[in-house]
């Protein structure tokens, strides 16, 4: 029988037989409820607005689960010589989980997103519920007291999906990266998701992983029992928080 957290069990809100493999859209339209993104991730799926086809100045909201996948491999993740001397400087003192809403909202706003942002108000609404719950985290960099830069992202069992990062004074977002990719390499995660690869991540030794791949290490990966920290509920726990929504 398989656990209820595999991409493998049926989905309760996605059609998984109906991906477009040249771009690997699932659907248009469903919610941001607490049940549907958890329901999403654990079947490889990820939400991404998208600009609205006929509707100027509107967007949609568009699922995603493309095929090859981005992820971080601990053993390829590279640190730059000079900014792996900026991590120890101890010039940016870094916190976990401190001001998850202010990074989510710097990450919708920062380097000129404002007006041309995926990252939605309903967006923000949900994943701020998600870290209410204990299932959406966050690294911070903060300098002189003040949030200058940050990445959030999803954690379920031994799987975490980098969602997005931001930065308001240079190299803040790349030493909270670090952190967080030594974070959960010391916490046991397994699988670090970073959906597609960008030029950034490229440069840290992203790789692509076919999509049949990476549903088999994720399923191995929501079975452990991995916790963000000792702070954080149990996955037990969790799952009870998921039931009771």
């Amino acid at each position: 029988m398989l656990h209820k957290f595999s991409p493998y069990s049926p989905s309760r809100f996605f059609s998984l037989g109906s991906i477009d493999e040249a771009t690997g859209l699932v659907g248009f339209d469903g919610d941001l409820e607490f049940d549907c993104l958890i329901d999403a991730y654990v079947h490889g799926i990820f939400p991404w607005p998208v600009d609205h086809p006929v509707i100027p100045d509107r967007m949609v909201l568009a699922w995603f689960s493309p095929d090859p996948r981005g992820i971080f491999e601990y053993e390829r993740f590279h640190v730059p010589c000079r900014l792996e001397r900026l991590c120890r400087s101890g010039v940016f003192q870094i916190k976990f989980d401190n001001d998850f809403a202010g990074v989510i909202r710097g990450c919708s706003s920062a380097q000129d997103r404002r007006n041309s942002t995926w990252i939605t108000p309903q967006m923000i609404n949900a994943y701020v519920e998600l870290h209410q719950f204990g299932v959406a985290h966050s690294v911070e960099a903060w300098f002189e007291g003040r949030l200058v830069g940050g990445v959030y992202g999803v954690a379920l069992g031994g799987f975490f999906a980098a969602e997005s990062m931001f930065y308001v004074k240079p190299n803040a977002s790349k030493v909270a990266l670090v952190a967080l990719i030594r974070h959960l390499k010391e916490t046991g995660y397994t699988l670090v998701d970073i959906q597609e690869i960008t030029p950034n991540t490229a440069r840290f030794g992203a790789v692509e992983i076919p999509r049949k791949d990476y549903l088999q290490r994720l399923h191995k990966a929501l079975q452990l029992p991995v916790n963000w920290s000792a702070d954080i509920s149990t996955p037990a726990q969790s799952e009870q928080k998921i039931q009771n929504k």
